[in-house]
């Protein structure tokens, strides 16, 4: 009787509707990114003002004859999601589709886009690792390399599509970053006269710091396939090696949403390197990463709690409160910090070896 009452209950309804949303979730995704090959919000967007579902449809490229009613079902989620508003019409004519600030962050092409992020966290090669998050638990490791039988960097090295797929996806996330750095940070980078990123990718973040700053000679640092593609860069010099052997000298090391990728062992000697790469009295390592906040309730704390399960999936490293930050630095010879938020995901950590 006792367990009848309990599953009557108002409150077990709610958490029944409660594990069919999180059940469900994939679909949110799944809208997502087809939103953004179909360029659903460039088409929009284009337009100046709000369109109809058959305009919408007629500017789909490659489709002939595309299933409207697909369509609607597609856009009434994302409607629902504010992806985009709707807006019926009073004389019984089609409805009108309109823009969001969220849909201006699935334009291709824009400078702020999240757009290849999308593609690239939905590629069947990205969902694949989440499937072994419970074999993780049980066995240890990662759980790309379950899926696919090597570590992400690896696979990268030898799929030159899916290393395009997942450079386009550093390079947008790098570009929204940097502003939100070039703004909340630009003056501690006056008097450094020359700075190195490490896994600096294709050199974006590097380009963008050296041309508000010209001052600085920048070295972008990371692994010989990924400088390979490399676009050239005024002020900016790419070079190809291994953080865990050796760091470029420099005045500053500069490590944007590296350390996250690997365990707190790895992150240590990572810093080590960093030590010996810098000067002793004024050098110092700009980390940005995030800080974990479990129990916050800012606009991206939740976000940093499924970024960490994503460590899991695809690198095997982790995201850090506070206290394990402070941790992996004291060990990495770094016992003086300070923490800057600014507004993106991430926040600045300057780590000072004294």
């Amino acid at each position: 009787m006792e367990e009848k009452e309990a599953f009557d209950g108002e409150g077990m309804l709610q958490a029944q509707a409660e594990i069919w949303k999180y059940m469900y979730q994939f679909a949110d995704s799944m809208a997502l990114k087809s939103a953004v090959e179909l360029r659903i919000a460039d088409i929009i967007h284009s337009h100046g003002s709000p369109i109809t579902l058959s305009q919408i449809a007629a500017g789909i490229i490659d489709s002939p004859s595309p299933d409207i009613t697909c369509l609607a079902r597609i856009m009434r989620l994302l409607v629902r999601r504010k992806i985009f508003t709707v807006t019926p019409q009073s004389d019984g004519g089609e409805a009108l589709y309109g823009p969001t600030h969220m849909s201006r962050w699935l334009l291709h092409g824009a400078e702020l886009s999240l757009a290849p992020m999308i593609m690239m966290e939905n590629d069947h090669r990205a969902l694949a690792p989440w499937h072994y998050l419970s074999n993780c638990v049980r066995e240890g490791g990662i759980g790309f390399q379950k899926a696919h039988g090597r570590e992400i960097w690896d696979y990268c090295s030898m799929n030159p599509e899916f290393n395009n797929i997942f450079n386009d996806a550093m390079r947008c996330t790098a570009r929204i970053t940097m502003k939100a750095i070039m703004t909340g940070y630009k003056d501690a980078f006056c008097g450094v006269g020359s700075m190195v990123d490490v896994g600096g990718g294709t050199g974006a973040a590097m380009g963008e710091i050296v041309k508000v700053h010209p001052h600085i000679k920048g070295i972008n640092f990371d692994l010989p396939h990924v400088i390979a593609t490399a676009p050239e860069y005024g002020g900016v010099s790419h070079v190809g090696g291994d953080m865990f052997k050796a760091i470029p000298s420099a005045d500053a090391v500069f490590m944007k949403r590296i350390m996250h990728d690997w365990n707190d062992e790895d992150c240590v000697n990572i810093l080590k390197n960093c030590q010996k790469a810098i000067p002793e009295k004024t050098g110092k390592v700009i980390i940005i990463d995030v800080v974990l906040n479990p129990e916050g309730d800012g606009m991206f704390d939740d976000t940093g709690l499924v970024l960490d399960l994503l460590m899991i999936a695809h690198t095997g490293g982790k995201e850090r409160t506070e206290l394990e930050w402070k941790k992996v630095l004291e060990e990495g010879g770094f016992p003086r910090y300070n923490i800057i938020k600014i507004a993106a995901f991430p926040s600045i950590i300057e780590a000072f070896p004294e």
